[in-house]
């Protein structure tokens, strides 16, 4: 096997200014190189690795069960990493993933995700009927981006509602990439806490909610938690920044907005070109279990690669003027909710908050746009799990 062609010694930090929504410029550099790098992990101790830039390559390593999920397994430090705690299936493999996410799936089908659209409607035109009281100018991630899901996602696994505000901030401060260790620690330790308490509520006191369904299962209060905590945190976070960063792009391409406007039923798409588009969910990590061919470079056992989910979906061969926001865009398939076995649980869901969400807050405020220069605009550092923009000042003609 030949030597591939680039090196990359470490994932940047940042996105060139003026250029919010393209990946950074070292990962599509790699990308035209080829769909496969040398990589070395970050940090004094970093391991030597693989980064995989490509649609097809970053596609076949999600399918691909000689490549574990496992946290404990991430060769990445020279120090040994602890397994996931109890249910946080995300970071395990069959059978325990199976085991945890069997009983979900029948609760996040596109069935019984569209029965909740009414509920979504509600929420949304609550939230779209307060920014607008309140007045221009407004932040749309406090007053449009944040509390949708928010709200959603609680109502779902029954979280009380005098409890999201303060929920909320400790899932915001284990995401956003900026909190010091110690805080992170702590609002990570909260949210455990809050999670136990919650699934005991739930055991002494089950109410209609996923959540109170569960403990019906096998599994144990330890378990509950840690998947609580892992819908909470995903069902929260990774729309929120799609519901803001998306309406950033679409701002920022006019054209784009105005046929959203113009034609209702382009939504679907819409909503799919601005997930393959932004990619919020930049990349994930998987352990070889064996030796493995990936591109014509053998993968040793051990060893850890990085998967570009931004590059993937902005990848030449796979999508024709990828860094181009077409929502009329026909070349669908993009892996924003990942691929095999742990695609997104609740990818139904933010299908349908976007759907409604976008639809209600361009036909509701014909003449919004930006309150500052774009250059202006806080985002997310790309040490963040999910990227997005910290706030999105916003205006409009009353």
């Amino acid at each position: 096997m030949g030597e591939p062609l680039h090196t990359v010694t470490a994932l940047p930090t940042e996105r060139r200014p003026g250029c919010p929504f393209d990946p950074p410029a070292e990962l599509t550099d790699a990308r035209r190189h080829g769909s496969i790098s040398r990589y070395t992990h970050p940090g004094p101790a970093g391991k030597p690795g693989w980064l995989i830039t490509g649609y097809d390559l970053v596609r076949q390593v999600l399918a691909d069960s000689r490549f574990s999920s496992r946290k404990e397994l991430l060769n990445v430090v020279d120090f040994e990493i602890p397994p996931a705690p109890p249910g946080e299936f995300l970071l395990m493999d069959d059978p325990e993933h199976r085991r945890y996410r069997k009983p979900l799936a029948g609760k996040f089908t596109v069935r019984r995700m569209r029965l909740l659209t009414e509920r979504i409607e509600q929420i949304t035109t609550d939230c779209l009927d307060a920014m607008e009281e309140a007045g221009p100018p407004a932040d749309l991630v406090s007053a449009f981006a944040k509390p949708i899901p928010a709200i959603v996602i609680c109502e779902l696994l029954g979280v009380p509602y005098q409890d999201r505000g303060s929920f909320q901030e400790q899932i915001e401060s284990f995401m956003n990439g900026e909190t010091s260790d110690e805080d992170l620690e702590a609002a990570y330790t909260a949210t455990q806490n809050y999670c136990a308490e919650l699934v005991a509520a739930k055991r002494a006191n089950p109410t209609d909610d996923v959540l109170s369904e569960l403990t019906d299962s096998d599994l144990t209060d330890e378990e509950l938690q840690g998947i609580s905590l892992i819908l909470l945190a995903a069902g929260l976070d990774t729309t929120a920044n799609m519901l803001a960063l998306g309406t950033f792009a679409l701002l920022q391409n006019p054209a784009q907005l105005a046929a959203l406007r113009a034609d209702p039923a382009l939504i679907d798409p819409a909503v799919e070109e601005l997930l393959r588009y932004l990619s919020v969910a930049k990349s994930f990590m998987r352990t070889a279990l064996e030796d493995v061919e990936v591109g014509g470079q053998i993968i040793k056992a051990g060893t850890t690669v990085v998967l570009s989910y931004n590059t993937a979906n902005r990848d030449p061969e796979r999508f024709a003027d990828p860094h181009v926001l077409d929502l009329r865009r026909q070349d669908g398939g993009h892996l924003a909710f990942g691929h095999g076995i742990h695609q997104c649980l609740g990818q139904q869901l933010a299908r349908v908050e976007m759907r409604v969400a976008f639809s209600a807050l361009v036909n509701r405020f014909p003449t919004l746009r930006l309150a500052v220069p774009a250059e202006e605009v806080a985002l997310r550092p790309e040490t963040a799990d999910i990227y997005g923009v910290k706030s999105l000042p916003v205006t409009w003609d009353v």
